[in-house]
């Protein structure tokens, strides 16, 4: 059955989409044998034993009905909390056994298994909240959006700030041109460094030689799923620092850039970039470098200019600003926005004085009920969330993963100097078509989208 949705003003504060056909699921209409849109979303998991578990537990007041993870010992808290709901280490199994049970998906996967998860649900009409970076290429995040839009599934991208109010305060703030027109942004972070020779996870390192026995509870063939096959070593990959493994994960701009530029995109209204390039630490074709700078260029929008986005990562940062007083912190982690009128760090305007001066813009814009809110409320037929993967949450992953092409070892060379040129409307690169191989991936077998 097909509904037309009412057209609306989008977050990002372009104009009102045009109204657009939407696939309802059987759930969000009432009526005898189904469920009613106040009642609860049955839910599954898949990936739960870290950042899904955290997903899981702000979704606690919905039916959390199916739990997945590839590695039961480190699922088992996760299992415990939910002690009712019915366990698998096979997302297909999960799917093919509860099509009935389940409303929607909540997957929280190491990067590279996003895409062929999140594709399986939508294709059964399943809803699908997945964790940033959304995926693991930049074709992926396109086939998602346009796989989501075709279904009509309610979709959500798991970068929480996207919500919050700080978010909407910024817009607010430059829309009410309290530093004139945007030009530059520069946005850093210290990942995947914590600290002096400490990490959060490690890049610029080479495979480890030999393997360990896999562990009873963890199925490393379904861990690995569409990468190439590798021996199993304790701690190298799993869990949580499969990051910096380009077979794995996205780079310290996958996990991050997702969460920091989102705010540029909607306060800038951005689109896709007209180019991309990079300058990073030594490489290698196992993990991604320990620091890198990107930059994009993207083209003026109506009577917006142009605009430069740096991104810095692995400790790197821009120059600290004259207007920042002495003795405030320059952080590891931030976001500068220059203007032609003056320049906001990290939310404040700078100086301080002209912050105290300006005080608070006019509000104009709705503020959201919650993050995972959002998503609910879209899985019960409402307005869709905030990072849907159609309206947001595709360009911004698109646009991120552009960025890790650009330090890509084999193009090392011949990007020295050399700026990428990003065509959109045919979906390459004009200039250099040896780096449009590394828009998409190879598959092991079994496991293309």
């Amino acid at each position: 059955m097909k509904k037309k949705t009412i057209s609306r003003r989008q977050f990002m504060g372009a104009a009102a989409s045009a109204a657009a056909f939407t696939i309802v699921p059987r759930h969000v209409l009432g009526g005898a044998g189904n469920t009613a849109p106040s009642d609860k979303i049955n839910i599954a998991g898949i990936g739960i034993g870290g950042q899904g578990r955290s997903d899981l537990g702000r979704l606690a007041s919905q039916n959390v009905v199916a739990l997945c993870d590839v590695d039961w010992r480190h699922a088992r808290g996760t299992f415990e909390q939910f002690p009712n709901a019915r366990r698998y280490k096979n997302f297909r199994e999960m799917l093919d056994k509860e099509d009935k049970s389940i409303d929607g998906v909540v997957i929280a996967t190491p990067d590279h298994l996003h895409a062929p998860i999140s594709m399986a649900a939508i294709k059964r009409g399943k809803h699908v909240y997945c964790e940033k970076p959304l995926t693991h290429t930049v074709l992926e995040a396109k086939m998602l959006a346009d796989a989501a839009r075709e279904a009509g599934v309610a979709t959500q991208m798991g970068n929480q700030g996207q919500a919050g109010p700080e978010v909407r305060l910024l817009c607010e703030t430059i829309w009410d041109g309290a530093i004139g027109q945007v030009r530059e942004v520069h946005i850093w972070t210290d990942r995947p460094l914590n600290g002096i020779n400490k990490w959060y996870w490690p890049q610029g390192v080479d495979r480890p030689k030999g393997e360990d026995p896999i562990p009873d509870t963890l199925d490393w063939d379904l861990w690995v799923g569409p990468a190439p096959m590798r021996p199993y070593v304790r701690g190298v990959y799993n869990p949580f620092v499969w990051r910096g493994w380009w077979d794995f994960g996205t780079g310290a701009l996958g996990d991050i850039g997702c969460h920091s530029l989102d705010p540029v995109f909607r306060a800038l209204k951005l689109g896709h970039p007209t180019s991309v390039d990079a300058c990073c630490t030594l490489v290698n074709d196992e993990t991604y470098p320990v620091a890198s700078r990107v930059t994009y260029e993207f083209p003026a929008r109506g009577e917006l200019a142009p605009v430069t986005l740096h991104w810095y990562d692995g400790g790197m940062k821009p120059p600290r600003p004259a207007e920042l007083a002495d003795g405030r912190r320059w952080d590891t982690n931030g976001a500068l926005y220059v203007g032609d009128k003056g320049k906001i760090y990290n939310g404040r305007l700078l100086p301080e004085a002209r912050q105290r001066e300006y005080g608070r813009p006019p509000r104009t814009l709705e503020r959201s009920p919650g993050h995972y809110e959002e998503w609910v409320i879209a899985c019960k037929g409402g307005k869709p969330a905030g990072s849907n993967f159609p309206d947001h949450a595709g360009l911004l992953a698109q646009v991120v993963l552009l960025g890790n092409i650009a330090i890509r070892p084999a193009l090392k060379d011949r990007l020295l100097g050399t700026k990428l040129l990003w065509d959109a409307e045919k979906f390459e690169f004009r200039n250099m078509p040896e780096a449009n191989q590394y828009l998409t991936k190879q598959y092991r077998e079994g496991w293309a989208l």
